[in-house]
């Protein structure tokens, strides 16, 4: 669970001296002076937070809020809504009318209070319960070259000792050598914004590739990548301890979608927290609580909607590479799944 921090009021003020030009140093023009930001933190634990830019010269101010997000301010007045507790370093550029710059930053400590909305905990043994996930099933390659076929059985997923198993197996099954299980919650739980909190511990087989993953509602009608898909936790078939974050969207800047990876230790011997925190302005990325990938949100993207909850273990395909000749069977282990708003 959070961590409550105590609300409080935090007010600042820093100057730093000019910074470079973007333009022809020989311009005539000054770059803004006196530099400077305020902040005000909200103390009802919104994550509200009120800034205040002012410099002379300055038409336009660049906030940076130490998150990966960042807006143009031309009046140097805003009020930003952090979605996690944390300490953030705020960086602002004044820019004059002839693109000659000057910076200040400044400190922020924020407390937000997020409320469990949904979860499961995985405490009471045999299948999934019914009430809160589903499966996918069958094979075909799930357009990943993947060659296992997804089941229900509790052969595949099953929770026992206070967790989720989800198994994947060497098998003959239905034309398949391998099979393994998909959960999803797609109608029966989705959100729009907040924070999804996943302690697992990963399969440690050459092969396998575990997912925990979102879709927007609209899969179905829109297809993809048009309903938007937010990779939470994808593992490396190969390395086991690197971990991909990746967001899918029609304007993604990369063909295989935007995001980054991270290495951890232990992720098949040791249970890691794999998170997301959504927002209006930002998807960001964790594990373990440290943020290792942000994508600014925009109102075009189709992360402004209900997404559902997936869980799977696929053999094979684009991520998952070559299986080793000797595996016979492994899992992903999950603790809980959290929902916070």
């Amino acid at each position: 669970m959070f961590n409550k921090l105590l609300p409080f009021l935090f007010f600042a003020a820093i100057f730093v001296g000019c910074g470079g030009s973007s333009k022809n140093p020989s311009t005539p023009n000054t770059p803004p002076g006196n530099v400077s930001i305020n902040a005000v933190v909200s103390t009802d634990s919104s994550g509200n937070v009120n800034f205040t830019a002012s410099a002379t010269n300055a038409v336009s101010y660049d906030f940076d809020f130490g998150n990966g997000v960042i807006q143009t301010i031309p009046s140097g007045i805003t009020t930003y809504k952090y979605t996690s507790s944390g300490t953030y370093t705020v960086n602002v550029i004044a820019k004059s009318a002839s693109g000659l710059i000057s910076s200040a930053n400044i400190q922020v400590n924020v407390a937000v209070k997020l409320n469990l909305v949904w979860s499961d905990e995985f405490n009471t043994p045999g299948s999934p319960d019914p009430t809160k996930w589903t499966y996918d099933l069958g094979a075909g390659g799930w357009g990943n070259n993947e060659l296992e076929y997804y089941t229900s059985r509790t052969d595949n997923a099953i929770i026992s000792n206070g967790t989720l198993k989800i198994i994947a197996k060497k098998e003959n099954y239905s034309g398949s050598n391998y099979t393994s299980a998909r959960l999803l919650t797609k109608g029966l739980y989705s959100f729009k914004y907040g924070r999804i909190d996943v302690n697992a511990k990963l399969p440690a087989s050459i092969g396998t590739w575990p997912a925990i993953w979102m879709l927007g509602n609209n899969i179905t009608t829109a297809g993809w990548p048009a309903c938007g898909e937010i990779d939470i936790m994808e593992q490396n078939g190969k390395n086991k301890n690197i971990i991909y974050g990746t967001l899918h969207y029609p304007a993604q800047v990369n063909q295989y979608g935007d995001g980054a990876t991270t290495s951890i230790s232990n992720a098949a011997n040791t249970f890691h927290k794999y998170s997301a925190i959504w927002s209006p302005v930002s998807i960001q990325l964790l594990v373990d609580d440290v943020v290792y990938y942000t994508l600014p949100n925009k109102n075009s993207f189709p992360f402004n909607q209900n997404f559902f909850i997936i869980l799977n273990v696929a053999i094979g395909g684009t991520l998952g590479g070559s299986i080793d000749p000797a595996f016979t069977t492994d899992q992903m282990e999950i603790d809980y799944v959290r929902v916070y708003r």
